[in-house]
């Protein structure tokens, strides 16, 4: 197995950054920080052959902020409350158009949208939570030209989306279960399939994910301090160490797709466990042998 280490980036520690994506039209990553409502992009630099992130620009919106997602048309797709808005980057938010909105239950509960990913047809997938984390209180849903369906009820936190490299696995994450699924994908239609455990954590939960192109999933373990990859079948294949236990999400960056991003919170931690880890909510890289998915856009002409 891979023991592989993560250093820290340069941008400053957020309260609970998450969901980054490399926007290969810009080459610049994009990625959130939930509760406070921010979208951030960054360049991404090699200073002494070390990857770093140079921060460009933030966008500040009123509410929390689960994911955002480079558009085919140049613009972003962020999901913004329980809504999904399309904006133009260099506009100011108040700009953003609703794309869609799902029908949320009536029993009062205040939802948010949490991880999103675009399929590799150029479909959103993206997900729901309370923000209680009451059980089953989330969904999963499709966005494409045709509006906004579930395909998901009574999930709890809805977390990692990843494709096999030709599109016909899709790997999801709903973090109290402890494990990550898979469902047969039908790229031509956007449904799924028969859900099947694809690996279990034996520590910390899962949250984001991502997929190589050797069909290696990358998953971020919630209270684990670390980043494991199983290969296809479910076998344990690399750990990376990350010097921050609540470790969010990650995803392949930079023109060759060969440096692993990585984002952490510290949301969660107490005053001691802060001061015992002072990089937590910071992100970090490493740099696998191995490549990331090209990045699909969502398609929205």
């Amino acid at each position: 197995m891979q023991q592989l280490r993560a250093v820290p980036c340069s941008p400053p520690p957020g309260r609970l950054t998450e969901g980054p994506v490399w926007d290969d039209r810009r080459q610049e990553l994009l990625w959130v920080d939930i509760p406070d409502g921010l979208v951030h992009r960054a360049a991404l630099t090699h200073e002494a052959a070390t990857p770093d992130l140079v921060g460009t620009s933030t966008l500040r919106f009123g509410s929390a902020v689960g994911a955002v997602q480079p558009c085919a048309s140049g613009a972003l797709l962020a999901a913004v409350g329980t809504s999904l808005v399309r904006l133009d980057p260099d506009r100011p938010v108040e700009a953003a158009v609703e794309l869609a909105a799902p029908v949320l239950p009536g029993d009062g509960l205040p939802r948010r949208m949490n991880d999103a990913a675009v399929d590799p047809a150029g479909r959103l997938l993206v997900g729901s939570m309370a923000y209680d984390e009451s059980p089953g209180a989330g969904s999963l849903y499709r966005l494409d030209g045709d509006g906004l369906v579930t395909l998901l009820d009574s999930v709890t936190i809805s977390n990692g989306l990843g494709w096999s490299p030709d599109g016909t696995r899709l790997y999801y994450a709903d973090s109290p279960t402890g494990r990550v699924d898979v469902f047969t994908y039908d790229t031509g239609t956007g449904t799924l399939t028969d859900r099947r455990p694809f690996a279990a954590l034996d520590r910390g939960v899962p949250d984001g994910l991502t997929v190589d192109a050797d069909g290696r999933v990358w998953v971020a373990v919630w209270g684990g301090g670390e980043v494991l990859a199983f290969t296809p079948d479910g076998a344990l294949h690399a750990r990376v160490e990350v010097p921050a236990a609540h470790v969010t999400s990650c995803a392949f960056a930079g023109p060759d797709l060969d440096v692993l991003v990585i984002t952490t919170a510290k949301e969660g931690l107490d005053a001691a466990a802060r001061r015992a880890q002072p990089l937590a909510g910071s992100l970090f890289t490493c740099r696998p042998p191995t490549r990331g998915l090209p990045p699909v856009p969502y398609a929205d002409h």
